[in-house]
């Protein structure tokens, strides 16, 4: 691990933690509040959490990485898997000398801190979701064959791209088996019971509307399943249902995801 400062504790620091075959960029604030990490959107950036962070002060401190080939220093992998996120998340909290967490993940990373939070359950303080994590069996063959059709098509513009950080260091068939991949996850009979098993504070933040690729009205059926998830599990609650969309909750919703990080914490420190 490479760093600039000698404490994981009391001060920023940003550096590149290593993970099998590669290595991730990692900011972690320091200071002595409860531990909050960040896990991003399949193919975002760290960066889109800077409008929560800044929200909820100095009192926490704030872990945040970009996974592998995502942003502009993560390195590229053999390994673009769910299950290597998974253990990124291990490799980032044990880098920073965290036992314990709180964990906020949106889209992607929701269903990864739903994932992680089910496995260590003693090392959760808890978990906010952000508009992901939804159990719905919305993969089919045609639904496949639309991915990987959109995922050429924006393979075009993804080079150009690439040197700002806004897209992974992945081509467009790495992408489509990711997001197909994240299909097979979402189905009620894997994440279902994920979700029933969670024994900490869980709380959803739903944006509205639709997402990135999706049609009509594809993305609400799919928030809907959360009814039964919490009717079946009390230690998960809704805590926002916002107007923003998909792509736009960080930006424009960024309170009420600051709002639910406080209220888990609170639940968690009970």
């Amino acid at each position: 691990m490479t760093r600039n400062s000698t404490d994981p504790t009391d001060r920023h620091w940003t550096g590149m933690v290593p993970v099998d075959d590669t290595a991730l960029a990692v900011t972690d604030t320091g200071g002595p509040g409860t531990p909050v990490i960040y896990l991003n959107g399949q193919f975002a950036t760290q960066g889109y959490w800077r409008r929560v962070i800044a929200e909820l002060g100095t009192e926490r401190r704030h872990i945040t990485y970009d996974e592998r080939a995502r942003g502009r220093k993560s390195k590229r992998s053999a390994d673009y898997s769910f299950e290597a996120a998974v253990r990124d998340v291990d490799a980032v909290l044990a880098a920073r000398g965290v036992d314990r967490a709180l964990l906020v993940g949106w889209s992607y990373g929701a269903f990864v801190a739903a994932h992680w939070a089910g496995r260590n359950p003693d090392r959760t303080v808890g978990t906010v979701l952000v508009d992901g994590a939804f159990p719905h069996d919305w993969l089919d063959e045609a639904m496949e064959q639309r991915i990987r059709k959109q995922f050429r098509q924006w393979g075009r513009l993804l080079p150009l791209l690439r040197p700002t950080g806004l897209t992974p260091r992945m081509n467009a068939e790495q992408m489509a088996d990711s997001n197909i991949e994240i299909g097979v996850i979402s189905r009620e009979r894997e994440l279902g019971p994920v979700l029933d098993g969670i024994t900490g504070p869980v709380r959803y933040v739903v944006a509205s509307g639709a997402s990135l690729g999706s049609r009509g009205d594809e993305q609400e059926r799919i928030r809907r399943s959360l009814d039964a998830v919490t009717a079946r599990n009390p230690n998960i609650r809704i805590s926002a249902k916002v107007a923003g969309n998909h792509g736009a909750i960080l930006r424009k919703d960024f309170r009420a995801v600051a709002g639910a990080v406080r209220e888990v914490t609170a639940l968690g420190r009970g």
